[in-house]
């Protein structure tokens, strides 16, 4: 569904990613690990529309998307949730929500999304009136999670997910990732909890200083001696 070849991105004299090759099957989970700085950030906003790349090809159904505008790039069903629980502090969780589906024009179809989206965060339900700053950081993940999927994503962008949480609920926000996954919506995670994106993801790619030094199935990386020294403690 979704297919990355020869990505070259530069930030002026700093070559941030080279020659990286990916791709996300349709209705799958695939995770991008590898070291702060490594690149997997710019990766995701290279995808969204948010970096335009260098050189390469940023593929989505068979068709390129990598010099089209971010909102474009949302319509045609790749949706980003950026790194750090960007919400919206002086708007209400019912607000916020709302503005994930901006672009749709579908009100049933929206009000049908909201219903899913309390259903896999009662949490917001509950606090539907409050302002989205006034939430703790785990309410805040939900609620970015939650907005993202008001833009009915057919493959979702996460970027660390987990971060910032307490321990207790990073095992929900990886139990929600699986269920939204079992929905047909297709994932590409990057996630700094390697033990955990290997175990949800079907497939996995490993970032190091702008470069994929080694990719396959997510079992088999996690048992591969390279890749449990560095990024799994051993």
């Amino acid at each position: 569904m979704l297919r990355i070849d020869a990505l070259e991105i530069r930030y002026g004299a700093i070559h941030a990613v080279k020659g990286v090759e990916l791709t996300v099957p349709e209705g799958s989970i695939v995770t991008l690990i590898g070291a702060n700085g490594a690149g997997k950030t710019t990766i995701l906003r290279t995808i969204s529309g948010l970096i335009r790349p260098s050189a390469g090809l940023i593929e989505f159904e068979g068709q390129p998307i990598h010099q089209l505008p971010s909102h474009e790039i949302v319509k045609r069903g790749i949706v980003h949730i950026p790194e750090g629980r960007v919400v919206f502090a002086n708007l209400t969780v019912g607000d916020n929500l709302e503005l994930g589906a901006y672009l749709r024009k579908d009100r049933d179809g929206v009000r049908k999304d909201l219903e899913r989206v309390f259903h896999l965060f009662p949490r917001l339900k509950e606090r539907i009136h409050q302002l989205g700053g006034t939430l703790s950081g785990g309410e805040q993940q939900m609620l970015a999670v939650g907005r993202g999927l008001m833009a009915r994503p057919r493959v979702l962008l996460m970027d660390e997910p987990s971060l910032g949480l307490a321990p207790m609920l990073v095992q929900g926000i990886f139990d929600t990732i699986r269920e939204i996954n079992r929905t047909g919506t297709g994932i590409l995670l990057v996630e700094q909890n390697a033990h955990m994106a290997l175990q949800v993801a079907s497939d996995a790619y490993v970032l190091e200083t702008g470069r994929i030094v080694a990719s396959g199935p997510a079992a088999a990386l996690a048992t591969d001696p390279a890749v449990r020294e560095a990024y799994l403690g051993g």
